[in-house]
């Protein structure tokens, strides 16, 4: 990246990234995840709020408050008293997208087994971290498949259920994923950063339609079609304006996008 290119973008992100402060989040499904004090409560916030993050911001938001709706607002005690037949109930008629009742009840019934062996979300995706160098396009796909696994359990996968955990081995750009890992690892005005074992330098930026088109025109990406290499190839150069938190950029140039601001 051009130096006198580099430092002029460099300072344009920076007055944005302090412009989205606390009291422009709305509309981000990241509001659910400020709701909460608990470590568990934000954790499973995070991940359901990720989960549900595509479509429209309207029918996100919806979606995401009708979850914790049926959660009781107390999402660790709702998971670790799941009873799977009950959650089928509950969520019938709750759809999201590609995402059906069953779907849902199956993603809880994961969680539930998660949470009653392992302290944390943290502990269970870097489960069988081998040495200490953080690979996150390995860990996710990891994770992927341990969740897929937890909730199939002799029965067959629905499409759904895939969709929520994508792999960026397969190219996806695991935007939900990416959003959830910003969340709990980056820590400021806006994100929770409850994980201490991943420095925010590993992050990848969530690639989502406006997040692509933003980055192409401020030349931070060539390619085309959003995948997993247009992520690092984004995030690479926001490494060259920030290599200790490169995705600290992410919120503003998303609602950038998203607001149809202009840069």
């Amino acid at each position: 990246m051009n130096k006198i290119f580099s430092l002029r973008l460099k300072k344009k992100l920076d007055y944005h990234y302090y412009y989205f402060d606390r009291n422009k989040i709305s509309p981000d499904p990241l509001e659910f995840l400020h709701r909460y004090c608990s470590y568990h409560d934000i954790e499973i916030s995070g991940l359901l709020s990720s989960l549900f993050a595509f479509g429209s911001i309207k029918q996100i938001m919806n979606s995401v408050e009708k979850l914790h709706s049926i959660m009781l607002r107390s999402p660790y005690s709702f998971v670790l008293n799941y009873d799977i037949n009950e959650g089928i109930r509950l969520f019938s008629l709750l759809k999201h997208r590609f995402y059906s009742g069953t779907d849902i009840s199956k993603l809880f019934y994961a969680l539930n087994k998660i949470y009653k062996k392992f302290d944390s979300l943290e502990t269970f995706f870097l489960l069988d971290q081998p040495g200490t160098e953080i690979d996150i396009k390995e860990r996710i796909s990891t994770f992927s498949k341990n969740m897929i696994e937890l909730m199939a359990e002799n029965d067959s996968v629905s499409y759904g259920n895939k969709f929520m955990f994508p792999e960026p081995v397969k190219g996806s750009a695991c935007k939900r994923m990416n959003l959830f890992l910003r969340w709990m690892v980056r820590k400021d005005e806006l994100d929770l950063g409850l994980w201490k074992k991943i420095p925010p330098s590993k992050l990848i930026i969530p690639v989502d339609t406006h997040v692509a088109r933003i980055s192409k025109e401020l030349k931070l990406t060539s390619r085309k079609n959003v995948s997993w290499k247009m992520a690092e190839e984004i995030t690479d150069n926001l490494r060259e304006l920030d290599p200790a938190d490169p995705v600290k950029y992410d919120f503003a140039i998303c609602h950038i996008g998203m607001r149809k601001m202009k840069f």
